[in-house]
């Protein structure tokens, strides 16, 4: 189908933005606090840990609206690369007992963040798709 591009685009930053939005929910209504002692035990400083509200409710508010949504991409790509990094190292080659990878929902934020960030928002968002970062 033709003219189709624009609502896959539409479908892909929904899809991210609201199960992404999830997450920060619980961050707003359950604290930071696991967040926070991952950031501690790697060294980093302890304000870092405030960054997961960009990455899990920012984030994903520009995606869902379609606004600036290749920077919202952006920030779930990092958000993501940092996420893997404090929790997710030891398994990065593990199964899940369902027989998945372990990390399959980590890798679908990564890569639809990435993708995000590479397609841009399209026509069926704030700016119409008109805007460089959208």
């Amino acid at each position: 189908m033709r003219g189709t591009d624009d609502l896959g685009k539409l479908v892909l930053r929904l899809n991210l933005g609201i199960l992404l939005l999830f997450h920060g929910v619980k961050k707003i209504t359950g604290g930071i606090g696991f967040v926070h002692t991952m950031v501690v035990a790697h060294g980093l400083p302890p304000q870092v840990a405030y960054l997961v509200y960009i990455g899990e409710v920012v984030a994903p508010v520009l995606l869902i609206l379609g606004f600036y949504s290749r920077i919202g991409g952006l920030i779930v790509v990092i958000n993501m690369l940092f996420a893997l990094f404090l929790v997710h190292m030891h398994q990065l080659g593990s199964l899940a007992p369902t027989g998945g990878w372990a990390l399959e929902l980590q890798a679908f934020y990564l890569v639809s963040g990435l993708c995000v960030l590479l397609l841009g928002a399209g026509r069926f968002s704030i700016s119409g798709g008109r805007g460089t970062w959208d």
